[in-house]
């Protein structure tokens, strides 16, 4: 019996293993082609380990496009989003979590509601609206529509109902107003549900690419994916792979260091679900 448990722990080990590496090994072939010349790319047998080993593709990206104004545009856009679609979403997670109104059960259904209706759904009558304000080719566009979301005021709502209210309960009797009970209590202690959505909002708004290619015409705000877009030849042109690994490798950067940095925080949220009473 204890053989067998062993076993099957090894081999529960031995899949994700196996899970592990079939995800992982795309991202480094495509880190080891983004230093390969186009020739050795689609050499046969195909080789893991670039011979030579060039940076002429991360130059050349940087020389046929201005990589680093779109790099900027999508990282003000990302961050700006991810500020504003934490903040709304904990407050309005925290209310629907604690305060006491009428229909409140109906207007977070509506939220509800909202995570299950696909993305391109609203994009006709988003674009109309961006129109009317006269937002299009504008930060605006890009940002706005990406604040609010049904599911930050999930996930926020759910880890403000777990939190015991007793630190609550002491700080309102000792004469603390609700707002400064949010930020300098309740915030706080929500840190791992804070930066899962944070993680979440901003990897999101990182790798839009359909929204941003609509609302967007001039080069001063194109984001990184839709750049990368324009490396991709028609019938008559010639695509280099090289150069469009490097600037796809590029663009993963931010996220993994996003995903790095929070990670912590990341896993607290997903083993404890938040403070139980």
């Amino acid at each position: 019996m204890k053989y067998t448990k062993k076993a099957i722990i090894f081999t529960g080990y031995l899949l994700l293993a196996a899970g592990a590496l079939s995800m992982i090994m795309p991202f480094l072939w495509l880190v080891a082609v983004s230093f390969m010349k186009d020739s050795q790319i689609f050499s046969y047998p195909p080789s893991f380990i670039p011979h030579p080993f060039i940076t002429d593709n991360y130059k050349h990206v940087f020389i046929k496009l201005p990589l680093l104004r779109f790099f900027i545009n999508s990282l003000f856009v990302s961050l700006v989003t991810t500020v504003f679609q934490v903040i709304f979403s904990s407050m309005a997670g925290y209310a629907f979590a604690r305060s006491r109104f009428k229909y409140k059960d109906t207007l977070f259904f509506i939220f509800l509601v909202t995570m299950m209706i696909p993305p391109q759904v609203n994009i006709i009558p988003l674009f109309f609206l961006m129109r009317e304000l006269g937002w299009i080719d504008t930060y605006q566009a890009l940002i706005m529509p990406g604040i609010f979301g049904g599911l930050g005021v999930f996930l926020m709502r759910q880890w403000f109902k777990s939190m015991s209210t007793e630190i609550e309960d002491a700080a309102k009797i000792d004469g603390c107003g609700v707002v400064k009970v949010f930020f300098e209590i309740a915030l706080p202690l929500a840190l791992p549900a804070v930066v899962t959505l944070a993680l979440f909002t901003f990897i999101t708004s990182w790798n839009s690419f359909m929204w941003p290619l609509i609302v967007t015409n001039s080069v001063d705000i194109t984001t990184l994916p839709v750049a990368i877009a324009q490396f991709k030849g028609s019938f008559r042109e010639t695509i280099m792979w090289g150069d469009l690994t490097a600037c796809c490798v590029i663009c993963a950067l931010p996220v993994i260091g996003v995903y790095l940095l929070g990670k912590k925080y990341f896993i607290n949220d997903m083993l404890t679900g938040g403070i139980k009473e």
